[in-house]
């Protein structure tokens, strides 16, 4: 827990003392695929103050060059470079690179579910997929295109289908579902957010995030915690109605992918003991047909090095937990068939 913590305010606490506590030494390539977007632009300015982080390459359908001017005058030794939409362009960008962050696609605008993105955003996803698989298949591969309960499957049907998956390699971003979850009890406790670190499990919409109060001490009943896991699992949707379909979650969501990518590279590079929540291929649930899960799960330099069980729940938890097995069952299952279907 302690670690999970401390990568909670990494990222800030990079802008404000404008280092990670890294080496030079140790830094690696970070691709961003969508890097000109709503998401892909502050998490690229949050990449380009990680001292981890020795080059950056950012692709884009459109715009990609000028992010990478703009960041690329950022006084941090990283290398920035800005490739235009082309086969060429996202090899080059792909080639050699150790983490490879996916934020392309369409935002969310009010009335909207994240399932109704995923006509569109499923195509974005598997064809850069696929890029990745050609040209970065031994990267550490971060879906942020929602809706990720359905994406994160698309990818991997890819990396099968090329020879190439390794499942300890591929993890859906839902790290901003613990960031909610630890800001929103702390408005309710008034403790400081940076110390909290609640659990979250399952996917990443809607009904299938469940925060685990319990585990982190905490007990909540009636309307306020009702209220308080509805705000958990729809927290997106605040922001959307706030933006009033001028976007969906872009900062928010950019701090929790450059939170997940440090905490990578923290891994990588030897630091023991280092846990985040993510959606991964998982055993946990898989004789449920359940074949993805999003726990605490402990990174090394190989990915994936051991997936958390969930623990012990309330009967409160275990009652929304069965919610979102069924669901996210749905959601896999959907994303599944399209590459089935689509590739």
């Amino acid at each position: 827990m302690f670690a999970a913590r401390q990568a909670t305010s990494s990222v800030f606490g990079a802008v404000q003392r404008r280092a990670f506590s890294a080496s030079a030494a140790n830094a690696t390539k970070v691709a961003v695929l969508g890097a000109a977007g709503g998401i892909g632009q502050p998490l690229s300015l949050l990449l380009k103050l990680n001292p981890r982080v020795s080059e950056l390459a950012l692709y884009d359908i459109k715009g990609a060059p000028g992010v990478a001017a703009d960041i690329s005058h950022i006084n941090t030794k990283s290398v920035v470079k800005g490739y235009e939409a082309s086969a060429e362009g996202i090899k080059e960008c792909l080639s050699g690179a150790e983490i490879v962050l996916i934020p392309a696609g369409v935002p969310r605008k009010p009335g909207m579910t994240r399932d109704d993105l995923f006509n569109t955003n499923a195509s974005i996803v598997r064809d850069l997929a696929k890029a990745a698989a050609e040209s970065s298949p031994d990267a550490n591969i971060l879906i942020i295109s929602n809706p990720v309960n359905s994406t994160v499957p698309i990818t991997a049907e890819v990396f099968k289908k090329a020879g190439v998956y390794n499942p300890k390699r591929l993890f859906g971003v839902t790290t901003l579902d613990v960031v909610r979850a630890s800001r929103f009890i702390s408005q309710l406790k008034s403790t400081d957010p940076a110390n909290e670190n609640i659990t979250v499990i399952g996917g990443h919409s809607g009904a299938t995030i469940v925060p685990l109060l319990s585990q982190s001490g905490y007990t909540l009943e009636g309307a306020e915690r009702d209220e308080y896991v509805k705000r958990v699992q729809f927290g997106g949707d605040e922001v959307v109605q706030a933006k009033g379909g001028a976007g969906s979650a872009t900062l928010s969501m950019a701090m929790a992918g450059a939170r997940f990518a440090e905490s990578l590279l923290k891994a990588a590079q030897g630091q023991k003991g280092v846990i985040e929540p993510t959606f991964v291929d998982s055993p946990l649930y898989k004789d449920q047909g359940v074949t993805y899960f999003a726990s605490n799960v402990e990174l090394g330099p190989n990915g994936v090095e051991k997936i958390h069980p969930v623990g012990k729940l309330t009967e409160h938890e275990q009652s929304l937990l069965e919610v979102c097995l069924k669901d996210l069952k749905g959601n896999i299952e959907k994303g599944e068939k399209f590459a089935k279907d689509n590739l």
